[in-house]
């Protein structure tokens, strides 16, 4: 029996440094867990003369990926480099070599997780990814083993810390989208190029990974229909309030006999669902099952030690089904067709605002425009606007399909009545 279990660290930025340090300072509840040593033996490092972590041996320091990729000794690789093109090989060679590999690369799983996941099936390898989505919160592990003896029909949640920060600083603050961000970037939670989180791509990435998992079926990233932050629009905040609701960045994915929907996009949520009030950079997965019914998960979606403590309890994982000698025996397969809702299977609540021309028999001309495709209002709110012989006016619907919505918005486009409009989708489930 194996006393003592090597890894090798691939990477020392944010996450990584955190993994080391609970690594190294928790070493006796570790042995006590395991009943074995968990031991740091090599960790790849961009520049070797850079100062490092005192807790660890200058030794293990390498700039060669290859020589950690090489090491038959190592019975670990743990990637937590990020980037996408390089993690992937060393997470391919890695489970070649017969290595159990854990990861929080979120950009790979989305990808290529489907081909990796098969490819550890065939070597018979644990591959773990828990800190690839929402850090500190072990929704992975719920899905696959928590709620693994219930069949999950929708999630939805708030799966970026960026944008929920900056949606909570406009509402409880009352600041402006730009300082918001600068707020955020001042502070850590976004990067110098925030476009992955503000359009909505990092979000998307991690619903396809939560999508896959809790359906059994291939999603792609293309399968995802995607809005950013640059579709809401001044006064939408306070639209929402007066309705009675809260806006958040929201991913969500339902299944029925239909097949599957995968959305990101900015949402008004009733103030009494659970999710309204997730604040600041925190993230939560709202889960509906059909025997457990409704549940949430809710904690920091980044930082070091959060994500690290995820990492690590995936290296706990691997280190058990090493001494058990049962790696690789999940299935990993997808037990479903991939099946994609079209526009017309896809139900929500829009609201429609619309900036107008002030004169009579403006309102029937549109209210002919929603009955032409079928599209019931359930209620219709004028406001004035900033210039004479203009008036907003913000049309609600009930339930209707994403294509009827689609084709109400083409024919107020050719309205001459109308000045601009957009559109914000409505989500009222609590």
């Amino acid at each position: 029996m194996k006393n003592e279990i090597s890894i090798g660290l691939l990477g020392l930025g944010t996450v990584g440094s955190g993994v080391a340090k609970i690594l190294q300072q928790h070493q006796q509840d570790l042995h006590h867990k395991l009943g074995v040593q968990v031991s740091i033996k090599k960790v790849l490092v961009r520049n070797n003369n850079k100062e490092r972590l005192s807790i660890l041996d200058p030794n293990v320091f390498t700039t060669d990926i290859d020589e950690i990729l090489n090491d038959s000794s190592l019975d670990i690789i743990v990637e937590v480099m990020g980037g996408i093109d390089e993690a992937k090989r060393a997470i391919e060679e890695a489970l070649k070599a017969g290595k159990q590999v854990v990861t929080a690369n979120k950009d790979v799983m989305a990808e290529y997780g489907h081909d990796l996941l098969k490819l550890a099936d065939e070597q018979k390898c644990d591959l773990f990814y828990e800190a690839s989505v929402a850090g500190g919160i072990p929704i992975i592990r719920t899905l696959e083993d928590g709620l693994a003896s219930d069949r999950i029909s929708s999630l939805m949640g708030i799966v970026n810390g960026t944008t929920n920060f900056i949606l909570t600083k406009m509402k409880k603050e009352n600041m402006s989208y730009e300082t918001a961000l600068a707020e955020a970037t001042r502070l850590g939670y976004a990067e110098a190029d925030p476009s992955a989180d503000v359009d909505g791509l990092d979000a998307a990435r991690k619903m396809v990974i939560l999508s896959s998992l809790a359906f059994s079926t291939e999603v792609h990233i293309d399968d995802v229909l995607v809005r950013g932050m640059s579709e809401i629009q001044d006064g939408d905040l306070e639209m929402a309030n007066n309705f009675g609701y809260t806006m958040k960045m929201v991913g969500s994915s339902k299944k029925d006999e239909d097949g599957i929907e995968v959305a990101v996009e900015p949402i008004f949520l009733a103030n009494s669902h659970p999710l309204a009030s997730v604040n600041n950079e925190f993230n939560a997965v709202y889960i509906y099952g059909d025997a457990v019914g409704e549940t949430m998960l809710y904690g920091p979606g980044a930082g070091s030690l959060p994500t690290a403590t995820s990492v690590v309890s995936d290296i706990i994982a691997a280190c058990r089904n090493l001494l058990l000698e049962v790696n690789g025996k999940r299935v990993h397969s997808a037990q479903h067709e991939r099946v994609i809702k079209p526009e017309s299977s896809r139900f929500a609540k829009y609201f429609h605002r619309l900036l107008v021309k002030d004169e009579v028999g403006v309102l029937s001309k549109l209210t002919a425009i929603y009955s032409k495709h079928g599209a019931s209002l359930q209620s219709v709110m004028q406001h004035p606007a900033e210039q004479d012989g203009q008036a907003e006016l913000v049309f609600l619907t009930h339930q209707i399909s994403r294509q009827q919505h689609l084709n109400v918005l083409n024919d107020l486009a050719g309205t001459a009545s109308v000045i601009s409009h957009y559109r914000i989708e409505g989500e009222e489930t609590a």
